[in-house]
């Protein structure tokens, strides 16, 4: 800790009125030791970790802090405010405030002091001796360890604990550091034997701060109402898990994070409270209060109860989300979780079969089978094997969406009515559609059959041999004999129509799939718009309506990250340093066709940059129905242009909708009201969209 923090990093009379003050006055004096490389990219750092939960905790205190490629070595810096600092806290204003930096690669052992200083945050002896130091080097001896908190001071207000008199100085316990069982002081829960024991585990998106103070801060609650509580703490420094004996004898578990918990199924089938980092902070009694009574009515995970099994009963969805979510984030969840895992198979196959043609010619779709006619030292029967591999991985688009649209919602139950059922609705001629439909009703089988109550004997043979084979039997009948065929004509239908599609009516198609592919910049709206395209060529001889759509949707994907890079080139001044290096990248992941080089330009400014988008990719879509432009693969970007029907006048559309957005974006934001001040950064470097003039960075008024 001695190179972490010294005099010249502390401020006993910080006036700052407001976190980004106070971040900026402290970070500066990190960059006048040569700590921090660049202020206004290390502020806008803080910004983005602050936005994603406030830094401040009950007992008065702020802790902003992140990780940061502008942080040369892990550093400290403390202020003590008498008027208070407002960093979200539910009691209040804080008066102490720590800025932490860590380099993006800071190693294990900084990571592990760090973790000690916020865990000393939880003794209200540590606290009260800060507000009542006399200068910034005791203040800072005190804070390296160097001088002990008086022990006598006990006057001060108690931290988010609620410790006031410990003399507990962060250290862990033996029990959690070591992973090992906690000694037996005989009571039994509910009888004389043995105390009520815990395990737990926190986490917090950076885990430096948050992650630690909450361990302490259950561990001091434990120690105050005589229950042992161990605590993993899953941090940057890494976790060590919990003995599997410690988990075995444990009453409950208390989960406390904000992001997911590492190896979750550990705890499956015992009483959990399951609950954000800050709430064991500011609350642990609380929650060692519902484990217990959770306990004691015999309530327990789902996985043991109904024999789901993984993750404590979640399934991938859940564990990737937050409770309370309603059912249609679920549904579009469990449709993304599908795609996800069909979008490989596409680029893969896709760019293979694009290969094919561009060695072969158009006409390699008719060659016979490599198996059986294959000459080493003819590019035909290359282009054809590149061609038929490409098929054969395209082929699993639909059971593999399917399949994962299940998995997303019953875990791995689902997988194999899933791809029972996308292989039908290949069989059918059901489609895209047919896959949707298949994998939402595969998961729902699987999950009312596992709400069936099963004698305990049978539990083991049900993830292996009843659940596969019921639900492969109810889907593949379902799929089968009752809407299969109503799907399939759906699906024609609307093959039939798209093919119908000229003049008018194509390109209003187009400029909608443009705005579709430029209003979440890879997010669902654009994944719907991109699967629909994919799904129109996921065929051996796809339809030129098909391969149009294709065409203006890869076109219209690729202007968002285009525009913003000419934008930062040609009108520097309107962003950031850190928007201007973000522009470099964003040239080449444009020309790649990855929509979300946009990202954070649109993160740091959506109400300017998001339209913008949109009105350049309705123009890129539009016009490249219009020129009748198509394509086969589908992924590429440039780098495909040669297997572009109507190449030249695909660029020209591509570099129109470019033009269009970029110069909105700049009439835009040039007429924002300029400020006197550096706004608030968000993430990605561009400024806090929440604030009242999003955008650049403005030069700070003398």
């Amino acid at each position: 800790m001695s190179d972490m923090i010294t005099a010249d990093l502390v401020d006993l009379d910080l006036s700052a009125d407001s976190k980004e003050a106070a971040a900026r006055a402290l970070a500066e004096r990190m960059v006048a030791l040569g700590r921090v490389t660049d202020l206004d990219g290390f502020l806008a750092d803080v910004a983005a970790r602050e936005a994603q939960m406030p830094t401040g905790l009950d007992g008065g205190i702020g802790i902003p802090h992140c990780r940061s490629e502008h942080v040369t070595e892990p550093t400290l810096a403390f202020g003590r405010s008498a008027a208070g600092v407002d960093f979200g806290a539910a009691d209040g204003p804080a008066d102490l405030i720590f800025l932490i930096a860590a380099p993006a690669g800071a190693d294990d052992a900084h990571l592990t002091i760090l973790s000690s200083l916020a865990r000393q945050l939880m003794n209200a002896e540590f606290t009260a001796a800060l507000r009542s130091a006399g200068d910034a080097t005791a203040a800072a001896a005190l804070i390296r360890g160097e001088e002990p908190a008086p022990a006598e001071d006990t006057a001060a207000p108690e931290g988010p604990a609620g410790d006031a008199g410990t003399a507990d100085t962060g250290a862990v316990p033996a029990a959690a550091s070591a992973g090992t069982a906690p000694g037996s002081t005989g009571q039994q829960p509910g009888g004389p034997d043995r105390p009520f024991r815990i395990v737990a585990v926190t986490s917090c998106p950076t885990g430096i701060a948050h992650t630690y103070m909450a361990a302490e801060s259950l561990e001091n609650a434990g120690r105050e109402e005589g229950v042992e509580v161990v605590v993993e703490t899953q941090g940057s420094a890494g976790f060590t898990r919990l003995d599997p004996a410690v988990i075995a004898a444990a009453d409950g578990v208390i989960l406390a994070h904000d992001v997911a918990v590492r190896e979750k199924d550990r705890f499956a089938g015992k009483p959990t409270v399951d609950t954000g980092v800050k709430a064991a902070i500011n609350r642990p009694g609380e929650l060692i209060g519902e484990v217990r009574d959770k306990a004691a009515r015999g309530e327990v995970t789902a996985s043991a109860a109904g024999g789901r099994g993984g993750d404590g009963g979640a399934t991938p969805v859940e564990r990737g989300g937050e409770s309370g979510e309603g059912y249609g984030t679920k549904l579009r969840k469990w449709l993304m979780s599908g795609v996800s895992y069909m979008v490989p198979f596409v680029a893969a196959g896709g760019l293979l079969i694009a290969l094919g043609f561009a060695i072969g010619g158009y006409e390699i779709n008719k060659a016979p089978s490599v198996m059986d006619h294959f000459v080493w030292t003819q590019a035909d029967s290359w282009a054809a094997l590149l061609f038929q591999i490409g098929g054969v991985a395209f082929a699993f688009l639909v059971p593999v969406l399917a399949g994962y649209i299940a998995y997303g919602m019953a875990d791995r139950p689902g997988l194999v009515p899933g791809f029972v059922g996308g292989s039908i609705a290949l069989t059918i001629n059901a489609g895209f559609l047919g896959g949707l439909a298949a994998g939402l009703i595969s998961g729902a089988v699987v999950l009312a059959i596992q709400r069936v109550p099963i004698p305990k004997a049978l539990r083991g043979i049900m993830p292996v041999v009843v659940i596969p084979l019921v639900s492969a039997a109810v889907v593949g009948f379902l799929m089968f004999v009752v809407i299969g065929k109503p799907i399939a004509s759906a699906q024609s239908g609307m093959t039939d129509w798209l093919n119908g599609l000229s003049g008018a009516n194509a390109v209003l198609l187009g400029a909608l799939l443009g705005l579709m592919m430029c209003f979440d910049l890879g997010g669902p709206v654009n994944k719907v718009a991109y699967t629909f395209a994919t799904a129109g060529i996921a065929v051996a001889s796809p339809s030129d309506s098909a391969m149009k759509i294709m065409a203006a949707v890869m076109a219209a994907g690729m202007v968002p990250p285009l525009a913003m890079a000419l934008a930062t080139t040609v009108r520097g001044r309107l962003f950031n340093a850190a928007e201007r290096e973000n522009g470099k990248a964003a040239w080449v992941l444009g020309a790649s066709f990855i929509s979300e080089g946009a990202i954070p330009f649109a993160a740091a400014d959506p109400l300017r940059v998001i339209p913008s988008s949109m009105v350049g990719g309705a123009v890129t879509g539009a016009l490249s129905m219009a020129f009748g432009a198509t394509l086969r693969a589908p992924h590429g970007g440039i780098f495909v242009v040669p297997l572009i029907g109507n190449p030249l006048l695909y660029l020209v559309a591509i570099a129109a909708g470019v033009c269009v957005t970029t110069a909105l974006v700049i009439v835009l934001k040039g007429l924002r009201k300029p400020v006197t001040g550096t706004p608030a950064q968000g993430p990605g470097g561009g400024a806090d969209p929440s604030a009242p003039t999003p955008g650049a960075e403005q030069p700070v008024a003398a």
